[in-house]
């Protein structure tokens, strides 16, 4: 019982880990380019306050890892690998899209590739939700704000075409 339990603990904390992982990629890229260039462009009246950004993603990883955790814990079902798979892809998709905007100032690659890493959320999502409910509604926070993001990309795109 002790190492079942031990073994769930370690697995959260994997995942979780796993989760902030990508984005402690994408925050060195980001915090290089706030202060000088993404300061100079021109943003939608929509955008939020800089300040905003760090909670979000801060929480929204957590429920990310959560629900991974959720699903690796799952036992009997065959989409969990399907699932596991596709969220960390769209890890690796999380992290580049900090890269390309941030890093290189790719904004309509960068929107090109926020696209991507939507469909891999929504595919995440539903798969995470026919093995686990809650897992599902656990990566619903973060679709809704990378919907958003994408518009934000979107616009700051066009503005600074």
């Amino acid at each position: 019982m002790a190492m079942k339990r031990f073994r769930s603990v370690f697995g959260f904390v994997l995942w979780v880990a796993l989760s902030f992982g990508a984005g402690a990629i994408g925050s060195v890229f980001t915090q290089r380019a706030i202060p000088d260039w993404y300061m100079t462009l021109a943003k939608p009246s929509f955008t939020p306050p800089s300040a905003v950004f760090g909670p979000v993603w801060s929480l929204l990883y957590f429920l990310m890892g959560t629900a991974a955790w959720l699903v690796w814990k799952t036992d009997g079902s065959k989409l969990k690998s399907v699932g596991l798979a596709l969220f960390l892809t769209q890890l690796v998709f999380n992290a580049g899209w900090s890269i390309l905007f941030f890093g290189l100032h790719l904004i309509g690659a960068a929107f090109a590739e926020i696209i991507a890493l939507w469909a891999l959320i929504l595919a995440t999502t539903v798969v995470f939700w026919s093995v686990r409910s809650l897992a599902g509604w656990l990566m619903v926070p973060y679709l809704v704000w990378v919907s958003f993001a994408a518009v934000l990309n979107f616009s700051i795109w066009r503005l600074n075409i």
